[in-house]
């Protein structure tokens, strides 16, 4: 049996059995997916305690990332980020560390509301000088020198970021363990790295955990996420995984994005390698394409196409703009950048289409306007108490001197300006200008 879950699930809904059990739409078609949609009825197994087709797919998924143990999320890498922070919790306990952890300032807001749940303090790595709000380099003799003052639980990383950005994990990994701290790796825009001619996902480069959102770059429902376990984890880490996705996972998980998730198995052990290395081909020629035209591109990463088109006389959101009325969506684009998200499942004619939009854009002076710069901000409350506080919501301006309660940010890209409990100062409020946010929440 190649994909239980899938099977088993077809097998159900042939049998045209009498569904006298939860979803309330009993199979009957509105969308069209409803006759696959089903629960945790008998045989069908039950996520996060999982002994049946749902473990032996997952056990397919962990051989496929050549992870110890690999976890099913039907809620995203977000689930997963939460969990991991659970496990570092854990850890400390276990290893009689302090409870805190060492993170990159563009970590993904759900790091911030899962510290805060947990009680895990944060210790921030702020970007380089010209880094900006959505990249933090993570120089690994800096790292080094933090985690000689410190016995933190862990630190954590993110690779790819949301520019397609890459850190070097492996060195990353190695100063971790010479320190005995556990090395998490947000993953979210990197499960195809396995996949690759030669591997850069994270479980083959040191890390002791990652998140991977299959559905970002792989041929899975929006959703779909794996939690990977490397061989060097602690087994202990391993074995609580389940307990800790149960602590924050819905009890009705999705059976289609489990189907999904089973599917890929099939897909990811076949064809996807060789449709991926013709797909970052196309990618790497339409960059270096735009590259002659003019465009800047920034990242390293494979399937992510990141525009900085400034020099080109237009932002990011008035490219999204021209863009949009050719029907070509962007991922995600604010006044600097303009991301472009691409997976196999993307045909040529495609990348084709927006290379002629890009390549008719015509070229303006170039903008000289640059973002502010990030700054380390004074932590007025921790972290926790300023989350779970009353606050009350005041327009930016009125807000100095002010404690921020909660995050205010979109997704994507998710990386909060300020965090909660530190104060908005003169030097912050040009941050929350330039990115267009307006209003704050703040403690009362």
């Amino acid at each position: 049996m190649t994909a239980p879950i899938a099977d088993f699930v077809e097998d159900y809904r042939t049998k045209k059995p009498v569904r006298l059990h939860m979803p309330g739409h009993k199979g009957k078609t509105h969308l069209g997916p409803e006759v696959s949609d089903l629960t945790e009825i008998p045989g069908a197994d039950v996520l996060y305690h999982a002994d049946g087709i749902i473990r032996r797919s997952e056990e397919r998924a962990s051989a496929i990332f050549g992870s110890s143990r690999t976890l099913y999320s039907a809620e995203g890498s977000s689930l997963c980020i939460r969990s991991m922070l659970y496990l570092a919790g854990l850890f400390a306990a276990k290893e009689g560390r302090s409870a805190k952890i060492l993170a990159g300032r563009n970590a993904h807001s759900v790091f911030l509301t899962g510290a805060a749940l947990l009680d895990l303090d944060v210790e921030w790595i702020y970007p380089e000088e010209g880094d900006g709000l959505l990249r933090c380099s993570i120089n690994p003799d800096k790292l080094d020198r933090l985690l000689m003052k410190e016995a933190y639980a862990a630190v954590y990383i993110t690779s790819p970021d949301y520019l397609g950005n890459m850190e070097d994990v492996a060195a990353c990994a190695a100063v971790c363990h010479r320190h005995g701290v556990l090395l998490l790796v947000d993953n979210a825009h990197g499960a195809y790295l396995k996949f690759l001619p030669e591997s850069r996902h994270p479980m083959d480069l040191g890390a002791d955990l990652c998140c991977d959102s299959a559905h970002k770059t792989l041929p899975v429902l929006t959703g779909g996420a794996y939690l990977h376990f490397s061989e060097n984890c602690p087994v202990y880490l391993q074995h609580a995984g389940e307990a800790a996705m149960r602590l924050f996972a819905s009890t009705s998980p999705s059976y289609l994005i489990l189907q999904s998730l089973d599917r890929a198995n099939e897909i990811l052990d076949s064809y996807f390698s060789s449709k991926l290395l013709k797909t970052a081909e196309l990618l790497d020629s339409l960059k270096h394409r735009l590259n002659e035209d003019g465009w800047q591109t920034v990242g390293d990463e494979k399937l992510k196409l990141t525009l900085m088109p400034k020099q080109r006389g237009l932002t990011g959101v008035e490219t999204a703009r021209i863009l949009a009325e050719q029907n070509i969506f962007c991922e995600f684009a604010d006044p600097d950048y303009i991301v472009f998200m691409v997976s196999p499942c993307n045909e040529p004619e495609e990348l084709d289409a927006l290379y002629s939009v890009l390549h008719a854009m015509p070229r303006r002076p170039a903008i000289e306007e640059k973002p502010p710069e990030i700054r380390s901000h004074r932590l007025m409350m921790p972290l926790r108490k300023a989350m779970l506080s009353p606050f009350e919501t005041l327009p930016v301006h009125s807000c100095r001197g002010r404690i921020l309660a909660a995050p205010t940010v979109s997704c994507p890209p998710a990386v909060p300006i300020l965090v909660c409990g530190e104060m908005i100062t003169e030097e912050a409020v040009p941050l929350f200008d330039y990115y267009g946010i307006r209003e704050c929440d703040v403690v009362l």
